[in-house]
């Protein structure tokens, strides 16, 4: 993908190629998206075969009959869902890698066992899930425009007729946020989230957070940098919007990233360098993107990528810019940094 093609997104484009957000997405098919409405969330519990009310992130309410059991969810959302105990009929976005195994957002799930919908950005069979008979539809959202993630625009509005949405949004908040926002919808599609393995996860997780606060606290001087590779491009994160980077900034995490009128070309999420100019922002630690559409560090072959003090230290880890809502999932994203941070040599 060129330089010019990634300058010239519309604003949902550019929700699709950030550094902060779906790089992956406008990597795999640089396209738009806009979904329609049509959800719901709230917290009260919901009878096993009583009816269902939830209120979502876009303060629309769905009310059912009875507790969904056809869902169909985006695969971070179901991966989500699963670690809950909460199972999924089909699912939609990167779910399958070219050798058949699961995709680093598919995360526990027998990815065998689900109905894939489309497995890029812009893809979903409509046509297949009608078959499902769906009973809601689940996804996140990276505006706060109601757009349903990897619902294509072409067909959100056939996808709306076939059944209610619920939209968990993952814009512009701390990743805490989201996290309760998810346990929440589980709960109310019957997780027990009293279970020893629920209560223990978030306990690890706030441990986690607080490592992570005496790290950063302990180590000011320490610079760090949130990127994405692609072919000709390298991403620079800003903190805002992004759920993780915003949370690990308010732990005190020194995060290095472009000004606010250079983000601002991109709605606020990244700024794109040529690999010749990969060098414009000196960082100890380099959190990179781990989702399967974006090059991995050990494949960027640039000498100027290897010239990077951090990349020449070994102070290269990996960042999850869609993180799998639950607690067990994001914890090792504390825990990894924190580590980094605290055994972290100065290095630029």
């Amino acid at each position: 993908m060129s330089n010019a093609r990634a300058t010239h997104l519309t604003r949902r484009g550019i929700l699709a190629a950030g550094g902060a957000v779906g790089l992956g997405a406008v990597l795999a098919a640089c396209g738009d998206d806009d979904p329609k409405s049509g959800g719901s969330a709230d917290k009260s519990k919901a009878a096993a075969s009583g009816p269902w009310t939830f209120k979502d992130d876009r303060d629309e309410t769905v009310k059912l009959d009875k507790v969904p059991a056809n869902i169909v969810a985006f695969t971070g959302v179901a991966a989500a869902l699963f670690d809950y105990g909460i199972e999924v009929k089909g699912v939609f976005g990167p779910t399958k890698t070219k050798d058949g195994k699961a995709d680093v957002q598919a995360g526990d799930m027998d990815v065998s066992k689900v109905t894939v919908l489309g497995n890029a950005y812009g893809q979903f069979n409509v046509e297949k899930y009608a078959t499902l008979a769906p009973d809601v539809l689940i996804s996140t959202m990276f505006d706060d425009a109601g757009t349903l993630w990897y619902v294509p625009a072409e067909s959100k509005d056939k996808i709306a007729k076939l059944a209610p949405s619920v939209a968990v949004s993952v814009y512009d908040r701390q990743l805490p946020e989201p996290l309760e926002r998810m346990l929440a919808l589980a709960e109310s599609l019957g997780a027990d989230v009293k279970a020893a393995k629920i209560v223990e996860a978030k306990k690890n997780f706030e441990t986690a957070a607080e490592r992570l606060r005496a790290a950063a606290k302990a180590r000011p001087e320490i610079k760090v940098l949130a990127g994405s590779a692609s072919q000709d491009i390298f991403y620079v994160s800003g903190s805002n919007l992004s759920i993780d980077l915003e949370y690990f900034k308010a732990l005190g995490v020194n995060l290095v990233e472009p000004p606010a009128k250079v983000l601002k070309a991109s709605g606020g999420w990244f700024e794109n360098l040529s690999w010749e100019n990969v060098d414009k922002y000196p960082a100890d630690i380099i959190i990179m993107d781990d989702r399967t559409a974006t090059i991995q560090p050990a494949d960027i072959t640039e000498a100027t990528w290897k010239k990077l003090p951090a990349v020449k230290a070994g102070q290269v880890i990996g960042r999850t810019p869609e993180p799998i809502l639950s607690y067990a999932k994001c914890t090792p994203m504390l825990n990894n940094l924190a580590e980094a941070i605290e055994k972290a040599k100065k290095v630029a």
